[in-house]
């Protein structure tokens, strides 16, 4: 599996930004995000899209602005992503837990 790097922009106890990148061969499975309590939030923009696979998918979301932006509750709806086959899978990632 390929490696992620995770770039922390800036975190809180309420709010984090960060810069990921998902190397080829990476993917996500199906998973939710726990929390202890409150609403999760997150907004992920999608800066640059692997040449072949590393698709999103969630279950339910808020916002999907033409499969490049998406704004979904990790906390309450499983999200995935595909085997990225070839290139790389760059996003900013905000999170909110109100």
């Amino acid at each position: 599996m390929g490696n992620v790097v995770n770039r922390a922009i800036f975190s809180s106890r309420i709010f984090s930004n960060n810069l990921v990148t998902y190397q080829q061969n990476h993917r996500v499975m199906k998973h939710v995000d726990p929390v202890q309590q409150g609403r999760y939030y997150k907004l992920n923009v999608v800066i640059k899209q692997p040449l072949i696979g590393g698709v999103f998918t969630c279950e339910k979301y808020i916002i999907n602005l033409f499969n490049r932006v998406y704004l979904f509750r990790p906390d309450l709806y499983e999200h995935s992503v595909t085997k990225i086959e070839s290139g790389k899978r760059v996003l900013l990632s905000i999170a909110v837990n109100i």
